[in-house]
């Protein structure tokens, strides 16, 4: 009875450990390279195929035949600011690493060279006058603080954070606050956690439900995102009956949408939110079934903003499959020695800079770098339990911080102070 007692025991105890769920992760080096790179091959064509239709189709599905045809050297997006702008927080990064403060990001972002719209021009404005951030991208100075802005360009922050969600989310609170607020930080930080996630998933759905944890439970932003996917389980083969339900709900209902930027709205009615924008992302995601035209095509059609949505959801896409498995006409014409605009990458620069920078990020989160049996470094990567921001709302926020950059601080923003002074 005894030898029955602890082979049962044993048993138990081994069934426990099997179910364990695993404390890290592991990425070989060169996979991580190869899903990055596909990660801005995928912002690029995203936003060369959707950026002719930006705008054209406000509260309406844009028809069939007037999506734009992919042609191979779309793929060679460098002066696209939906692009470019996220490479100045890398840069940030790279040059004050990461520990970087909130202030400096701030300076940083207060002398870029290149025109802004919405929530980024409204909080390098605010910048420039010295309001430094949080208090650049809070509502009571920054009427665009719900908008798309730092969801366009969070990209950067989960493709140099693989399988460390709580590094996107880290990333948001610094960056995203220079113009965001609230939604708009929090639509970020998700993406970011999006791209976080792609490393390890071939499933987009997948993806987005892991991601979903980076957010505050209570946002609306979490909110449309359960909507969404229950949506997309109810009309799985129909995704303009889930654009529909999205339409109704997160356009025309004032609740969700609040008049700062983008007030409630129906067909031919322009909206820069994020729970909306974001919602043609997700969109695209699950109903592009993990093909890369037809979830590019399904997140321009669904209007508005229909560059930076597609853009954002091909590189999700992409950094799931992985450069070398990518079709042919998204990278055989692409030009190596293309240089983004207003910044010094190269395509080949900007994949060293990223590495670089992941490879800090897997150390400082906790993990390691090994060498496998043969040869191949592996990123060991510590498994994170998401912690999401602190819920906020634009249409009521909390106190401004009072944050105000010093004369020192000042003398440091070059940019923008002739006509600064025309302005006082």
């Amino acid at each position: 009875m005894r030898r029955i007692t602890l082979f049962l025991t044993i048993l138990v105890l081994a069934g426990t450990a099997a179910a364990a769920p695993p404390t890290e992760r592991r990425l070989a080096v060169h996979e991580y390279v190869d899903r990055m790179k596909a990660g801005w091959i995928g912002q690029m064509a995203g936003v060369g195929q959707g950026g002719p239709t930006e705008f054209k189709f406000k509260g309406a599905i844009m028809p069939e035949e007037r999506m734009p045809n992919w042609n191979p050297r779309m793929i060679n997006q460098f002066g696209q600011d939906d692009i470019y702008v996220e490479m100045t927080f890398l840069g940030t990064l790279d040059q004050y690493g990461w520990g970087v403060s909130i202030r400096q990001a701030g300076i940083d972002f207060a002398n870029s060279g290149y025109p802004l719209w919405h929530a980024n021009r409204a909080g390098r404005d605010n910048l420039r006058r010295g309001i430094a951030p949080p208090d650049s991208g809070h509502p009571q100075f920054n009427k665009h603080a719900d908008d798309i802005d730092y969801q366009i360009e969070a990209d950067y922050s989960g493709l140099i954070a693989p399988g460390l969600p709580n590094v996107a989310i880290e990333l948001g609170e610094k960056f995203g606050r220079l113009m965001n607020y609230g939604d708009g930080v929090h639509a970020g930080q998700f993406i970011g956690a999006m791209y976080s996630e792609a490393f390890f998933q071939s499933d987009p759905e997948k993806v987005i439900r892991a991601a979903l944890p980076c957010l505050p439970a209570q946002s609306q932003y979490a909110e449309m995102v359960r909507d969404v996917l229950k949506w997309h389980d109810e009309n799985p083969d129909d995704w303009t009956k889930t654009w529909q339900l999205v339409e109704d709900k997160y356009h025309k209902d004032p609740k969700y949408t609040h008049g700062l930027c983008s007030g409630p709205g129906g067909p031919g009615t322009f909206s820069i939110d994020a729970k909306l924008n974001g919602a043609y992302i997700i969109l695209g995601l699950l109903y592009g079934k993990g093909d890369p035209d037809r979830t590019i095509v399904i997140s321009t059609r669904c209007g508005q903003d229909s560059d930076c949505n597609p853009s954002n959801a091909a590189g999700i896409l992409f950094t799931t499959i992985g450069f070398e498995k990518l079709p042919d006409a998204y990278k055989s014409a692409l030009n190596p020695e293309g240089k983004f605009s207003h910044t010094p990458y190269t395509f080949p620069g900007l994949v060293a800079t990223c590495e670089k920078l992941a490879r800090q990020a897997v150390i400082r989160a906790g993990g390691r770098i090994e060498t496998d049996s043969g040869g191949e470094e592996v990123f060991v990567i510590p498994v994170q339990v998401p912690k999401p921001g602190a819920l906020e709302r634009c249409w009521e926020p909390g106190a401004a911080a009072g944050s105000r950059f010093t004369p020192e601080e000042m003398e440091k923003i070059k940019a923008g102070q002739g006509q600064e002074k025309k302005e006082k």
